[in-house]
């Protein structure tokens, strides 16, 4: 009996098997080749704007457009004068300064000798290459080699508070009335000891 069991699982499964043999078989397949692309559009043609060239060279500007030096009280500046600037502060702050006004320690002012009282003057630093623009209100300074004496904001807009004088060189504008640039005071010859002779010690 368990032969016949045996016998009939085989047959069943051999049936199955050349079942599925003849459904390979008989199924179509696709054909094997290069898959079929769809042709991609071929780009447009670039367009220039109208009357300008790909590689069209600007043409220069012309010398009437081209930016202008920074102005100084609206007029181009010139050069005036090079020498050394020192500063003032706290000591005359308050007082009453050569033009009548009283001098403001933290507003952008200086003293000079010989130009008019409001004169607007560019002071261009020749240690760092800093400007500072002040409003010429006082006269001096008297001492040594020294051409302008800069309020305290100037001079710290200037970078020179640490170190007390600094070479510059003083700008103004080009309508500014021709003056004389005054020399530095002389220096006093020092006063010799009076002699006195031994007949005047008795």
């Amino acid at each position: 009996m368990r032969e016949g069991v045996v016998r009939s699982l085989c047959a069943a499964v051999a049936a199955a098997l050349i079942a599925m043999l003849a459904a390979c078989t008989t199924a179509p397949t696709a054909p094997i080749g290069p898959r079929a692309t769809t042709p991609r559009p071929a780009p447009a043609p670039q367009r220039d704007a109208p009357g300008q060239a790909v590689d069209e060279v600007p043409a220069p500007v012309p010398l009437t457009e081209r930016p202008r030096p920074e102005l100084l009280g609206g007029e181009v500046p010139r050069e005036f004068q090079r020498g050394t600037a020192s500063w003032y502060g706290p000591r005359f702050n308050g007082r009453r300064t050569a033009s009548g006004e009283r001098f403001d320690m933290r507003e952008f002012t200086a003293a000079h000798r010989t130009l008019p009282f409001g004169t607007l003057v560019r002071v261009h630093s020749l240690v760092n290459g800093r400007d500072v623009d002040v409003r010429i209100t006082d006269r001096g300074p008297y001492a040594g080699n020294r051409i302008i004496d800069l309020s305290r904001a100037a001079a710290e807009e200037l970078g020179m508070l640490g170190m007390g004088f600094k070479e510059v060189v003083l700008l103004v504008p080009e309508s500014t009335p021709e003056v004389d640039v005054a020399p530095p005071p002389a220096r006093k010859p020092a006063r010799k000891p009076r002699r006195v002779s031994p007949a005047s010690r008795r």
